[in-house]
């Protein structure tokens, strides 16, 4: 599978890995859930700083313990870790710039094009201006596949269908989906297969390997496969004063 190739080009590519680390350094990281798929360019990424540096730089990776996942973006703001992940739909207002790449209905491309996609938006002066309010630099992607839907009723016949259908989705995702008359309900990841089983939900908006996660699949009876509702938008990114300190 090309993932794997990607996540590794990219960790390689990470700027401060050529940095002459010139005693030894720990970095704290905020991560969430537990480790994944969504997570393995972080892994990565960890594995490789500690090898290129002999051991004097290492990321040492908390699932939770550090911060909450929406509140990732204000502890680099602090400094209360040096690096985390984010996802910018769970604060559009934060860091508007970078959601432009969740724009629904895109062409299907790869991973490696998604990547780069992102990294060239996450090396625009605007953009980076715009997480420079949170004393954060935009380090490395986190491609994602376009989302699509897994439901459990009866399958849609027409965009008609789509009206009082309750969606577990992003913000960005469900503003088009509302425009049709779906209805966003709001549940915490980890609960989404209990909500469907319960008939909390309908249907769930994810990237492919989040319906694996959530094991979606195993209650829907539908699932849509091109109709490409949009991507979050998930970087790694670290503390501008602690990544200067390197140098």
């Amino acid at each position: 599978m090309k993932l794997s190739r990607i996540l590794i080009a990219s960790a390689i590519g990470v700027s401060f890995l050529a940095f002459e680390v010139q005693a030894a350094t720990e970095w704290n990281v905020s991560l969430w859930g537990k480790r994944r798929a969504f997570t393995e360019n972080v892994e990565k990424l960890a594995e490789l700083v500690e090898q290129k540096t002999k051991g004097d730089f290492k990321l040492n990776i908390s699932y939770g313990g550090l911060s909450k996942s929406k509140e990732n973006l204000d502890g680099i703001s602090i400094g209360a870790f040096e690096m985390a992940q984010f996802c910018s739909f769970y604060h559009k207002d934060k860091n508007p710039t970078i959601t432009v790449t969740e724009l629904p209905f895109s062409k299907n491309v790869s991973l490696a094009r998604i990547a780069e996609i992102y990294q060239k938006v996450h090396e625009h002066p605007v953009v980076a201006k715009d997480l420079a309010r949170w004393n954060a630099t935009l380090l490395m992607p986190t491609p994602l596949p376009q989302y699509n839907i897994v439901s459990k009723t009866d399958a849609l016949s027409s965009l008609d269908d789509f009206n009082g259908l309750r969606v577990r989705g992003p913000g960005g995702i469900m503003g088009v989906l509302s425009k049709l008359g779906a209805v966003k309900t709001g549940v915490p990841f980890s609960e989404v297969r209990q909500s469907m089983d319960s008939g909390v939900i309908d249907a769930a908006s994810f990237a492919p390997h989040a319906h694996l996660a959530t094991k979606t699949y195993k209650v829907g009876k539908w699932a849509t496969t091109n109709l490409n509702l949009g991507s979050a938008n998930c970087p790694v990114v670290v503390n501008t004063d602690a990544l200067n300190a390197l140098l």
